[in-house]
């Protein structure tokens, strides 16, 4: 059998802003413009996670469409869902809301369940704008 890849697709909306801390509002707005809002500022993020594997003789599936968006559900859109990035994510805490960011952490909540359910996490891509999105395929 051939390796196939499988991809499923969610929505959430969530707010967030682009800030340190550390940095003055001048230095903020130069380096993050109209993100550093102090007031945040929202999207509509889709996210597609990408399953790889061989597909199970008996099913025809590389992992089941219904247990992958079980999956994403409890592990990125319940937690991610109409929050505030910055301030009620737990496993965002004392992270910078970029969606580079995001996208590592949720690959990180999904990969091990994932593969109890049989599969093997190959790609996320999170779209955070219709212009703006990350791919992000695991490793260091």
């Amino acid at each position: 059998m051939k390796t196939v890849y499988i991809t499923r697709r969610e929505t959430f909306n969530a707010a967030h802003k682009l800030y340190r801390e550390d940095w003055s509002d001048e230095k903020n707005l130069e380096v993050f413009g109209k993100c550093s809002n102090k007031n945040w500022h929202g999207h509509n993020f889709a996210i597609y996670v990408t399953v790889k594997g061989v597909p199970n003789p008996e099913t025809g599936f590389v992992i089941n469409l219904k247990d992958l968006s079980d999956i994403i559900n409890d592990e990125v859109i319940e937690p991610l869902d109409h929050k505030n990035l910055n301030l009620d994510v737990l496993f965002l805490k004392g992270i910078m809301a970029s969606t580079e960011n995001i996208a590592v952490q949720v690959w990180d909540r999904i990969k091990t369940p994932i593969e109890k359910a049989g599969g093997v996490l190959s790609k996320i891509k999170l779209v955070e704008t219709e212009n703006n999105f990350v791919e992000y395929y695991g490793g260091e």
